[in-house]
């Protein structure tokens, strides 16, 4: 794991010694990391619950309550005895963006002569339906860990920051079909028939609690399939945006970027997870407005993206992506 976490880190870094800053490309931000550490909202790190009992509560429930257990052994990294412990980790960010090699929450930009960039745009599909198409960026953001809140803590993630995956480059966003390699399942599931099911998905993700059997649905959302930055046009804008966001987080644990940390399994360490479980993830839009608190996979824009996308600024986003961690801790 960590020669291929080396070895991505490699390549980012020789795709970026391939672009040019570009001061013009879109709204930058050199202050956008500090504002968002003041805007996260950290009430939704809550519910934190010890053995299964709820330590202190938040604004959102957790819909796949932990392990009740009232201890935990684990033989990794070292043999300890421990209590089950869980919580919402504000660690990652997920960008959305529709100039390529843009990134909001760094506050800079960049230009390429590499091939293969699509930007962002609004095309038919057909005679009746419209679709969007955005690229993504995955980074490495602890917030917890950088401000130096918990400290010494087995279960509380210590990294830097820095991006881990960006999609220009990827062929696979950038194409429906080659999308397939990795999700030949997509034949199944995205189709008008299965999104039927999605029904279901949608009125319960609106009361928080997303239907993780329904893996393909994203709710209000639309359908998870193709794993690209394509995605079918639907009245909010932001919904969409947080669709695509959605589609990038299924698509870092279908390659083995992203892994599970929920459930029993999870509490010893983290482990491949190629099928995504919704309910471990919130997603807070920060950029370029931010909201007051995160929201669920689904969640109908109706209750959160009113004023989200003023006309006067570009059309890119960042979301912090809170993730469920589910440890053993002594």
């Amino acid at each position: 794991m960590k020669k291929f976490k080396l070895f991505t880190n490699i390549k980012i870094l020789i795709l970026i010694s391939l672009i040019n800053v570009n001061s013009y490309a879109c709204m930058e931000d050199k202050s956008a990391l500090l504002k968002m550490t003041q805007d996260l909202c950290y009430e939704c790190m809550f519910p934190i619950t010890i053995s299964g009992l709820t330590l202190i509560s938040g604004p959102m429930d957790d819909p796949n309550p932990s392990s009740r257990s009232p201890i935990c052994i684990c033989s990794d990294p070292f043999p300890r005895i421990g209590i089950p412990v869980s919580f919402f980790e504000p660690n990652r960010l997920i960008e959305v963006v529709s100039e390529p090699y843009c990134f909001p929450s760094f506050g800079f930009s960049a230009t390429s002569n590499l091939g293969g960039m699509l930007g962002g745009n609004k095309q038919s599909g057909g005679t009746t339906s419209s679709r969007n198409f955005m690229q993504s960026h995955y980074g490495i953001f602890p917030v917890l860990s950088i401000l130096e809140l918990i400290t010494d803590f087995l279960c509380m993630e210590s990294s830097g920051v820095d991006y881990a995956y960006i999609t220009e480059v990827d062929p696979l966003w950038n194409s429906d079909t080659l999308a397939a390699i990795i999700s030949p399942e997509a034949l199944l599931f995205g189709n008008p028939v299965t999104n039927l099911a999605c029904i279901a998905d949608s009125i319960s993700s609106n009361f928080g609690y997303p239907i993780d059997l329904l893996f393909w649905c994203m709710g209000s959302w639309g359908n998870s399939y193709p794993m690209t930055g394509s995605h079918s046009a639907k009245n909010s804008y932001m919904a969409d945006v947080a669709g695509i966001a959605s589609k990038m987080i299924y698509k870092m644990h279908r390659e083995l970027i992203l892994w599970g940390s929920v459930g029993n399994q999870g509490l010893c360490g983290k482990y491949p997870m190629p099928i995504w479980q919704k309910t471990a993830y919130r997603l807070q839009p920060v950029i370029p407005v931010a909201t007051p608190e995160a929201i669920v996979i689904g969640q109908t824009g109706l209750n959160w993206d009113s004023f989200k996308n003023p006309p006067s600024m570009f059309n890119n986003y960042s979301f912090i992506l809170f993730k469920k961690r589910d440890c053993c801790a002594l």
